[in-house]
């Protein structure tokens, strides 16, 4: 009728639930750790090891892990007030998992790395030096800039911006072949007739949404979309992965068409630049939110051409969608899809470039954005469903 004991080792600490998955140890077998089992860490199955312990093994093991790593673990020794560290949180340092909690324990702790700035580091190789400035060009905080310094390997390339560049150009240039025109391929009477591209007539074909991204206006369109592609974009899947990098630009892409299907409804669509301008918009307003901490050189005055090129780009679209049509009574292409794409730049992009090598589903704001996003989709699916008819409006003729 009395209570009941616990069961010696019921609890599911953080040193149990980390000793017990095959994933983890593997993860710490395979990569640069300590060689030490975790009963050395954590003999008592408590979840968490004495700063005084954890010092001692650094200081014993310390020459057989990368520098800057070892940075990291001493700054998390002397983060911790209360004389004892998370297992767990050093098995997602090790596996390069990095929890959000780690994280705020190592910038919010009392000790300051010491060790000179990655910057200022010499001896470097060619692609070192690449890897350097790519983390400078990117990442606003110094502790990250190392971590990305020793993690990254080139393996994989940024493959994902690199495939979607050679492929746009390879269409242009069949485009341009087929056409007989390079400049201003848009004016061509057979233009429209490309399935690839979005025309209000044919948006039902779901396609469309995505594969207008092929299609340019000319190479003065192609041109600066390539440029920023791969100025920007390559860098950031460089440092934040082909997986988020690829849905920020799948998401400003959509979102481009998206937004020419409701406030341009007349209007056909062509060009990458919705998820061209989502990546740059959330580069350039992650700069600006990071101000101090971004060490990349000039960067007001890179930051002022690259608005000076987006602003170029989008009075050109604005331009051309006025301009008198060479098929009427269809006008051209929509600039539309520029603004859709900073849309999804300023709000999902920049969360995710905020949030280097972090759980973005432990983010309130990632929610929050991602639910608005959800819902314009959810609304522009069944605007074009229902509201075409429903305003009687007169498109111009399929192609």
């Amino acid at each position: 009728m009395g209570d009941r004991l616990p069961e010696p080792h019921a609890s599911s600490s953080p040193a149990v639930a980390a000793s017990s998955e095959a994933e983890e140890i593997e993860v710490l077998d395979s990569e640069d750790v300590l060689p030490m089992a975790a009963e050395d860490f954590d003999p008592d199955n408590t979840g968490y090891i004495s700063t005084e312990k954890f010092r001692s093994l650094l200081q014993r093991h310390g020459s057989e892990l990368d520098p800057h790593k070892l940075e990291v673990l001493l700054a998390l020794a002397d983060s911790n007030s209360e004389g004892r560290i998370c297992y767990q949180d050093f098995v997602n340092l090790m596996s390069n998992k990095r929890s959000n909690s780690f994280r705020q324990a190592i910038l919010q702790g009392n000790r300051r790395l010491c060790s000179k700035a990655l910057l200022e580091e010499t001896g470097l190789s060619l692609s070192q030096r690449l890897i350097r400035h790519v983390a400078y060009e990117t990442l606003p905080r110094e502790i990250d800039r190392k971590w990305y310094y020793d993690s990254y390997t080139c393996c994989p390339p940024p493959w994902f911006m690199i495939t979607i560049t050679i492929v746009e150009v390879a269409f242009f240039l069949y485009n341009g072949v087929v056409l007989d025109r390079f400049v201003l391929q848009v004016s061509h009477p057979l233009y429209l007739k490309n399935a690839l591209l979005y025309h209000p007539q044919l948006r039902a074909q779901a396609w469309r949404y995505l594969t207008y991204i092929f299609m340019h206006a000319g190479i003065e369109h192609l041109g600066l979309n390539v440029v920023l592609q791969l100025l920007v974009g390559a860098p950031l899947e460089m440092v934040h992965g082909a997986a988020r990098i690829s849905f920020v630009y799948v998401a400003g892409v959509v979102a481009g068409s998206l937004a020419v299907s409701v406030a341009d409804m007349r209007a056909p669509v062509v060009g990458s630049s919705g998820g061209v301008y989502a990546l740059v918009s959330a580069h350039l307003a992650n700069i600006v939110m990071n101000w101090s901490g971004m060490k990349c050189q000039f960067k007001l005055l890179r930051m002022a051409v690259a608005l000076i090129c987006m602003s170029f780009e989008f009075g050109r679209a604005v331009w051309l969608r006025f301009h008198p049509s060479a098929y009427p009574p269809c006008p051209h292409p929509s600039f539309m899809a520029h603004l859709g794409g900073v849309m999804v730049g300023i709000t999902l992009g920049v969360i995710i470039l905020r949030n280097y090598e972090q759980r973005l589903q432990d983010q309130t704001l990632w929610w929050i954005f991602l639910s608005i996003y959800v819902i314009f989709v959810l609304f522009a699916i069944f605007w074009n469903i229902f509201a075409y008819s429903l305003l009687d409006l007169k498109l111009p003729p399929p192609p």
